[in-house]
């Protein structure tokens, strides 16, 4: 199963330092090669086994983890909505205002929900909500791990992207449905408000306790 990244900004970059190590062959995908092939060989921790690609040659992937601001995702995936029918979408976006203090969205939806009713022929999955890229280059926080909640109204595709997960240094819980987005992207804006009062933003991310030792 081929797997895609699109996007070189810091989530991008730490997704592809964080599942290089697990997903053979994993693309990393660009407008420019030349700017993906220059992060590969700058970043510390990614794998010389990433192959670098266009944006559209990623499209081409069964599960694509676009790492673009919301504002930017909906375009996008209106745009490339036929080149995405049937695919696996990994969502990590959050719907927030440009200066991080409110969101874009009512209360009655959420950003992965948005991006399924735009995409009915993609199986959209939510996931890595709550993880800021600090944590993607550093997951292991006094030797816990923090937890990534996977969401989806596809079983069959968030099973797919919970086996692609495994092994990497976080907790993969499942998250239940997209509408449980809702919480997960205001527990995004909330964590980070906290991290902020006590210094350790953009360090931040959430563990759930008594849900065993993995």
């Amino acid at each position: 199963m081929r797997v895609s990244i699109l996007g070189t900004g810091r989530m991008g970059t730490g997704l592809v330092r964080v599942l290089g190590e697990m997903i053979p062959d994993l693309q990393w995908g660009s407008r420019s090669l030349a700017k993906v092939r220059q992060k590969i060989r700058e970043t510390e921790g990614i794998s010389g086994l990433i192959q670098p690609v266009t944006n559209e040659t990623a499209l081409e992937a069964e599960v694509i983890f676009p790492t673009f601001w919301y504002r930017d995702l909906l375009p996008w995936a209106a745009e490339h909505k036929s080149q995405l029918s049937g695919k696996i979408l990994v969502d990590i976006a959050n719907p927030f205002t440009s200066d991080f203090t409110a969101f874009t969205l009512d209360w009655g939806t959420s950003a992965a929900e948005e991006l399924q009713r735009l995409l009915p022929e993609t199986k959209v999955v939510g996931a890595f909500k709550n993880t800021f890229f600090s944590v993607l280059e550093q997951p292991l926080h006094q030797g816990l791990t923090s937890d990534v909640f996977v969401t989806s109204d596809h079983e069959e595709a968030k099973a797919c992207v919970m086996a692609l997960l495994q092994g990497i240094p976080f907790r993969v819980l499942d998250g239940g449905g997209l509408q449980n987005n809702r919480t997960l992207e205001r527990m995004t804006l909330f964590e980070r408000e906290v991290a902020l009062r006590y210094g350790s933003y953009p360090y931040v991310s959430f563990r759930l306790f008594g849900m065993g030792t993995d």
